[in-house]
Order: structure tokens, then sequence, then C-alpha cells
């Protein structure tokens, strides 16, 4: 991979037009093997994520570079996108179910063996999604997100995406992890592994966590985005606004607070889902 890194990098950093013939052996070689998981745009290593910037500036060149195409369906469906984000290619071989009714996979992201894809839905390009996840009705994975093995992403859910800046890192969703309905996850927070999220919560970088449990207070810095604990369980709650003003209406904002951390009751309650795989 040496050999295109190099090309992204050097491309990248030109300001000139290029010519189809520059653009083209590197957009097959990127999203060959974006679509085969065998580059990523982030990855753990030993338990700590390392963003691929240089994966992520392929990705942008291909939206610098992609010319406006049809790509209508037998003239069904109509579609027009880049020619570079073309949508990605499956056979039943994949093992990927994807149950009819609207949903749509950018080419460029790995989607693995298993994985159950519910209408409508939508996965963006340089996302990962690893064995056995469910990705329900209305949900969204964004672009670069990386989502584990035997994760639920439920109805509705919203996993955000990021490209600029390259070194910026994606929302990361470790295995295991159940993600209620309505739930919101965006700005690169990090979801250990076996961390269930209850209907509505929402993360990003600006949100605070209150574990009631260890009696602290999760939060971003400015060099680490926010984390959520593993096997953590997260529900959406408020707090008291201690202004004067906030006391004299009542006012309260929203937040997310840890009640407790995955016990064996909590194990029963998310197995029922394997029934649906």
């Amino acid at each position: 991979m040496k050999e295109l890194k190099n090309k992204i990098e050097q491309l990248y950093s030109t300001e000139s037009d290029v010519s189809d013939f520059d653009i083209a052996p590197i957009k097959h070689e990127l999203v060959t093997n974006l679509n085969t998981g065998k580059i990523r745009a982030a990855e753990p290593f030993n338990g700590i994520w390392k963003v691929n910037e240089w994966v992520k500036k392929g990705i942008l060149l291909l939206f610098r570079y992609g010319k406006l195409s049809n790509m209508s369906h037998e003239g069904i469906f109509s579609f027009f996108d880049k020619d570079t984000l073309t949508v990605h290619p499956f056979s039943l071989e994949d093992s990927v179910r994807i149950v009819p009714g609207g949903s749509s996979i950018r080419t460029g992201s790995y989607i693995a063996k298993g994985v159950i894809c519910m209408p409508p839905m939508y996965i963006n390009i340089g996302a990962y999604i690893d064995e056995d996840t469910m990705i329900d009705s209305h949900a969204l994975v964004g672009t670069c997100a990386q989502i584990g093995k035997r994760v639920h992403l439920s109805a509705a859910s919203q996993i955000g995406g990021v490209l600029e800046p390259p070194g910026a890192r994606p929302v990361i969703v470790e295995d295991d992890v159940m993600i209620g309905g309505n739930c919101g996850v965006y700005e690169g927070v990090l979801l250990r592994k076996r961390a269930v999220l209850g209907s509505g919560v929402i993360l990003n970088s600006s949100t605070k966590v209150y574990d009631i449990i260890n009696e602290k207070i999760l939060k971003a810095d400015k060099d680490n985005p926010l984390e959520i604990p593993e096997s953590a369980v997260v529900i959406p709650g408020s707090r008291q606004i201690d202004t004067k003003f906030g006391k004299a209406n009542g006012l309260s904002v929203s937040t997310a607070i840890i009640v407790k951390y995955r016990d064996e009751k909590t194990d029963a309650r998310t197995a029922l889902e394997q029934a649906l795989r």
C-alpha cells in the first residue's frame, strides 16, 4: 500500500487539475481496497485507534476529481452522482443481507459477511461495517465511520461522518455495542465494547456524560474526543441550569447519564435481537 499512499499524498498536495488517466488507477485501487477491508480510515492498535489520514485524503480526491454522471437504473430510478462514487458492488457470495426497499451503500465501504441492512438505510464511502452487524431502518452510517462486530444500530439512529480535516477521528463503535432508536453519535465519539445507548441518546464532542456509578464526568478534551467506557449503559437525562434565570424558570438541559454497567439482565435483553438474524 506504500505506493498507493505516496500517489495519493502527491496528488492531494497539487492544486492543478489532473487527467482521467491520472485519477482512474488510483480510484480503482483505493476503492477496491476499501471495499475488501484491506485498508480503512481508522484502525485499532492495542486498543488505541489510529486515523489513516492518507485514506481520507484519497476519498477526498474522489470527490474533487469525480464528474457528475447518470447512474439511473433501467429508467426506473434516477440517480446522478460523481462517477468516482458509484454504488457498492455486491453478489450473493458476499453473504450480506440487504432487504429491498430503498437502501443505498456507496462503493469504497467495507461490508463484512453477515451484515443485515433493513430498508431504508444508507452507508457512505469510507465506512467499515464488521461481521453480523445490523443496520436498521432509517439509520445512517456516515463517511469513514467504523462499526465493529455484532453491533445493532437501531431504527432512525445516526452515526455521523467526517472527512475534513483528514486527521480528524471518525465515529468509532466497537464490538457488541447496542445503539437504541433515534440515537445520534457524532464528532469522533468512541463507544467501547458492549456499551449500550438507550433510545434518544445524543453524543458529540461537547456532550458531558455523568457516570453516576463511578461518580465522575466524562467529556472530550482538546486532544481526545468523548469516549464511552466498555459495558456502560447510557440513557438520556437532564441537569438543572444553575443560573439565577435558569432556576427562576425551572430550566434544564439534556445530558447523557451512565446508570449502570452491563449485567446478565442487560445481556438477556440484547440477546433477543439474535432471533432476527
